[in-house]
């Protein structure tokens, strides 16, 4: 298992990623929201605000009130366990900032939704008819991680791998991560996890990224950090 703790983060400017941390807290307030009901409710939240294939394409009725195309984006606010949230804010955590600051804070909403959409329609254009509700912001934070590497294919990324912390170059470790997605997408594999939506939403979020970034925002540079003089 390789984790992402945190990256070389050198931001221009002092801001904080308001957004980034907004994102994080309001999926946490959900899902505790979740794990608060009881288990007929909680299954009827997933059902009503997860983004249902069949659903979306009009194969099937809504479970809920809620349209069917408004789901798009409450899926991405629900997940399936601890470990479901805490991957996926973690990502974006280490990565999110660095794509806000990139882009500013309205650029960067767009871009995150915009890419969570485009994640859950890939998903659902796979299997139309699935009655499957996708949930989990991974599709979304996908998109973020392809901006990243993007933007800052260089940066040097603690993670956590066999019980170590080791640093490596950001190509290394989401280029990985991708290799994965697509191995188990073409493997088909039957373990609940959507990588339909994390290849969907790695293509969006490469594609946005380029035509949203702002002039003077470069692609692909690798940027090193100045090390620190030796002092006696």
């Amino acid at each position: 298992m390789v984790f992402p703790l945190y990256d070389d983060n050198p931001l221009k400017l002092p801001v904080p990623p308001l957004v980034t941390w907004g994102l994080i807290a309001v999926n946490v307030v959900v899902f505790l929201i979740q794990v608060s009901s009881d288990a007929p409710a909680a299954n009827a939240i997933v059902a009503s605000f997860g983004a249902t294939p069949a659903a979306i394409f009009h194969h099937a009725s809504a479970a809920g009130s809620l349209p069917p195309e408004l789901t798009l984006v409450t899926s991405m606010f629900l997940h399936g366990g601890w470990d479901h949230l805490l991957g996926n804010m973690i990502y974006l955590w280490v990565f999110g900032d660095d794509i806000e600051e990139a882009l500013g804070r309205v650029r960067f909403i767009v871009f995150y939704f915009a890419s969570g959409i485009l994640a859950a329609l890939a998903f659902a254009a796979l299997d139309t008819r699935s009655t499957t509700p996708l949930i989990g912001a991974s599709g979304a934070i996908s998109g973020v991680l392809a901006a990243y590497l993007m933007l800052r294919p260089c940066a040097k990324v603690s993670v956590f791998v066999l019980r170590a912390v080791v640093r490596v170059r950001a190509y290394w470790v989401i280029g990985g991560w991708v290799l994965l997605q697509l191995y188990f997408l073409g493997a088909r594999a039957d373990d609940g996890v959507a990588y339909g939506a994390h290849i969907g939403g790695l293509v969006a979020g490469a594609v946005l990224f380029f035509l949203l970034r702002p002039a003077g925002v470069n692609l692909f540079e690798c940027v090193e950090q100045p090390s620190e003089a030796a002092t006696t």
